[in-house]
């Protein structure tokens, strides 16, 4: 098992191999009566987020898979991610932005096929690219936010897997 580092990617994974069946993984998982973290889970996969007292912004969920490798043993893939209401809405805001680039260079190019001044163009041009560098400084200072949590979200599941085995 690697430990998670510190450094925070965009969508952060790991790996743990559990001594266990799957349905026993799955189960513990299930019937935890932690009043911390809301537990869900369909088939195989396992969605931990944190309780609405507890949830701000930047909180990031947990989204775990487990896989069968044989009749004792099942592997974990654990994947970090953010609300995917925000996610959303962050994407949603990217690709207005990236339209709004292109409606403006299509007309810049326009005006200045026709010889006519494109200035205007070029500035909210330049002001798109402005917002896409604040949109990303903000996703940066959201990942630093929630890091705490994803800390707190990753030691939960090592401490349910010890009480597994």
């Amino acid at each position: 098992m690697k430990p998670l580092s510190n450094d925070i990617v965009l969508r952060p994974r790991f790996q743990i191999e559990v001594p266990e069946t799957k349905e026993s993984v799955l189960n513990s998982f299930e019937k935890d009566e932690s009043s911390s973290f809301i537990i869900k889970r369909l088939d195989e996969h396992v969605f931990i987020k944190f309780t609405p007292k507890q949830n701000n912004f930047w909180s990031p969920q947990l989204h775990l898979e487990i896989d069968t490798l044989n009749d004792k043993n099942c592997k974990i893939y654990g994947v970090f991610g953010p609300n995917p209401a925000l996610w959303t809405f962050f994407m949603f805001l990217h690709f207005g932005i990236a339209i709004l680039f292109i409606i403006m260079s299509v007309w810049a190019y326009s005006n200045a096929a026709l010889q006519k001044s494109y200035t205007l163009q070029l500035f909210f041009m330049g002001l798109m690219v402005v917002i896409w560098f604040a949109l990303y400084l903000f996703g940066r200072a959201g990942k630093h936010k929630g890091k705490p949590q994803m800390h707190e979200l990753y030691n939960f599941v090592l401490r349910k897997l010890s009480n597994t085995i």
